[in-house]
């Protein structure tokens, strides 16, 4: 059976062909003026879920640099407290030594014992020291200072550390263990009562000689705090780097998925724009109102 095509079948599908072109012109000025390859989710549904789950990985990226930076300000505090501690126990060994010397006379091991207890109060300032509030002593107790003064100082801290999560499979301790480098020891001493055994001592006109070893360890286990504390930090300074590059590369991916070439999109648009502007031109030859249109 043939179909017979008439002047108004022709129109309405000239018409339907013309807003289809126009729709196709419009959304690609739209994807140029926002330089996005897709403007809705429904333009390109694959697309969208590949730029969502990439947007994702860069938000969880983000939160792990935040994390980073904020280890390694904890770090820093407590390689900067260990540094001024280490000086300090290297002075009071120093002072151990000459308060062993036999020919000094008791005017100067009073002098010598006053001088290690200012040293004990430096050394408490540091084992101390906060950031953001928080004890880097202390673990995670809420107490206001890792040691409360006494004689000697008491430790308030507990034996759990503050940790930051730097990447998907990697959490690193930020946080410095007070007793392990200050003490309590398990024999229940601590580098504070050592300074005040030794000053005591002095005082008392005894020999502090036998103090030299105890005062050679506690130095021996800040030192080596130290260096623990500045191989996490060195660690973190890696996870910096690649968290760094893993940003740049989620970046570069989002781009590829989401970003519009201006130069491909100029050139779509102008394309579109000929190809709707002839098929106007076309249209309009082909599709000439008779006289029969008006007398219908």
């Amino acid at each position: 059976m043939m179909t017979r095509v008439t002047m108004q079948t022709m129109a309405a599908a000239a018409q339907r062909n013309l807003q289809a072109s126009s729709a196709k012109l419009a959304q690609l000025q739209q994807s140029a003026t926002d330089l996005k390859t897709f403007s809705n989710v429904s333009d390109n549904p694959a697309a969208a879920a590949d730029a969502m789950a990439v947007r994702a990985q860069q938000a969880a990226a983000a939160q792990y640099g935040r994390n980073i930076s904020d280890g390694s300000a904890w770090l820093t505090t407590a390689d900067n407290a260990l540094a001024s501690a280490t000086t300090l126990l290297q002075n009071a060994k120093d002072l151990t030594l000459q308060g062993a010397n036999g020919a000094i006379n008791q005017d100067g091991r009073d002098a010598i014992a006053a001088q290690l207890d200012s040293i004990g109060k430096d050394l408490l300032s540091k084992a101390n020291t906060q950031y953001m509030g928080r004890s880097i002593f202390a673990g995670n107790s809420s107490a206001g200072a890792a040691y409360t003064d006494g004689n000697p100082p008491v430790y308030n801290g507990d034996a759990s550390t503050v940790e930051r999560r730097i990447s998907p499979n990697t959490t690193i301790q930020v946080d410095a263990n007070g007793a392990a480098i200050f003490g309590p020891d398990k024999n229940g001493d601590s580098v504070f009562g050592l300074l005040k055994t030794i000053a005591d001592t002095l005082r008392g006109g005894g020999d502090v000689s036998a103090h030299i070893d105890a005062m050679d360890k506690a130095l021996s286990t800040v030192i080596n705090g130290s260096a623990e504390v500045g191989a996490r930090h060195a660690q973190l300074l890696r996870a910096q780097d690649a968290n760094a590059n893993a940003v740049v590369d989620l970046e570069n991916q989002r781009s590829g998925i989401e970003d519009l070439d201006l130069s491909k999109a100029y050139l779509d648009v102008k394309t579109q724009e000929v190809s709707y502007q002839a098929a106007l031109g076309v249209t309009a030859k082909v599709l000439q109102p008779t006289l029969m249109d008006f007398l219908r």
